[in-house]
């Protein structure tokens, strides 16, 4: 893979969500993170919903023209992951995996649905 922007769009109400996207680093060698709040009127938002992917089920990864959604993202953010740091290398080591991003995604998106309720949060249009 050559050096490029790797996009991350994610829900930037969502603690969780947030947290995650200041922690997550890239290594340096494949390219650079650039993180779109899934919430603004930004181009990008706009054709992820064009070709049917729900935000709300889940955060977008770009990478090479290709879309990554839900568990899918998570594992390919895992896979591209530093290994630096704690919250990385365990990022790394819980979802490295396809079948385990898959199995803990539903938990995870669940979670985030429940906190984004009780804070009062609206859906993303």
């Amino acid at each position: 893979m050559k050096k490029e922007e790797i996009i991350l769009v994610y829900d930037q109400e969502c603690p969780f969500c947030h947290n995650y996207s200041q922690l997550i680093r890239i290594k340096k060698d494949l390219g650079k993170l650039v993180i779109i709040n899934a919430r603004d009127e930004h181009p990008l938002v706009k054709d992820i919903k064009k070709l049917g992917m729900d935000l709300n089920q889940g955060m977008v990864v770009k990478i090479h023209q290709q879309y990554y959604h839900g568990a899918d993202a998570l594992n390919i953010l895992a896979i591209l992951s530093s290994r630096s740091g704690v919250f990385n290398k365990l990022n790394y080591w819980c979802f490295k995996s396809k079948t385990a991003s898959t199995l803990q995604y539903p938990l995870l998106r669940g979670g985030r649905n429940l906190v984004l309720k009780l804070l009062g949060k609206t859906k993303i249009e």
